[in-house]
């Protein structure tokens, strides 16, 4: 992989399709102040992830995680009012990571080209699929932290992002998978299951964030649980290369 991955870096291929990126934001429901925003790819006229995801292979799945990084980089150093503190949360493959401190050079160039702030840059990883090598993802956060970015492990509770991950790594945060809070302020066991992961992410000095959350019933439940940071349409949906603004969202008290 490292040797298709260099090739593909010194050649400077791009990506055969183009693409955007839309933002969503991540309240702090304690501070009231918007904590970060996600970066998530679209068709360049709005079209949905798939439709892009769809296009990448294992020959280009390289130079699409090198892309996405800087374009949402770029649109965030561009777009994001000069005053904002929001972290930028940028989604990567960890299979397109070949070594940390190598891969990261495009994404450095980038926040130094837009006087975007990289100490502001979190990076969260999914897997859908059993990691092939678990060791490899381990060696990323580590580096990835010493070199000040935050990293996320994002549908915490879904498919194969739960316990066996947390033991073998720990990164600076965790993003509780929607399912598992769908209902959650009618449901005792989700309740019970919520409650367990934030005092397992409590010993270990991980931050939880709840993501797709829809109902004010669903934020207040998880909010008394001792969960501040959230994500979902309840605040706001993504919006095509533009940020929303606390002033345009709903908070209940």
């Amino acid at each position: 992989m490292a040797s298709v991955s260099c090739q593909a870096c010194k050649d400077g291929q791009e990506f055969p399709v183009a693409f955007t990126m839309a933002f969503q934001p991540i309240v702090d429901v304690v501070a009231h102040e918007i904590w970060g925003y996600e970066a998530l790819v679209r068709g360049t006229e709005g079209q949905g992830a798939y439709s892009i995801l769809s296009e990448v292979t294992e020959a280009n799945r390289y130079v699409f995680d090198q892309a996405c990084r800087v374009k949402a980089i770029e649109l965030a150093g561009t777009k994001l009012p000069a005053s904002s503190m929001a972290r930028l949360s940028i989604n990567f493959m960890p299979n397109a990571v070949y070594e940390p401190r190598a891969c990261i050079r495009a994404t450095l160039a980038a926040a130094a080209k837009t006087q975007f702030n990289p100490r502001r840059l979190m990076f969260e990883f999914t897997e859908n699929e059993r990691m092939s090598d678990a060791d490899h993802v381990a060696n990323i956060v580590a580096e990835y932290k010493r070199m000040g970015f935050m990293t996320a492990l994002d549908d915490f509770g879904a498919g194969y992002a739960g316990l066996g991950l947390l033991a073998k790594f720990q990164p600076n945060l965790i993003k509780i998978d929607m399912e598992l809070l769908r209902g959650i302020d009618s449901s005792a066991a989700r309740q019970a299951i919520i409650a367990g992961i934030v005092g397992i992410a409590q010993q270990l000095d991980i931050v939880v964030l709840a993501e797709g959350v829809e109902t004010e019933a669903e934020m207040m439940t998880l909010k008394a649980a001792g969960i501040a940071l959230f994500q979902g349409y309840y605040f706001a949906k993504p919006q095509l290369e533009s940020f929303v603004g606390m002033e345009q969202m709903r908070l209940a008290a």
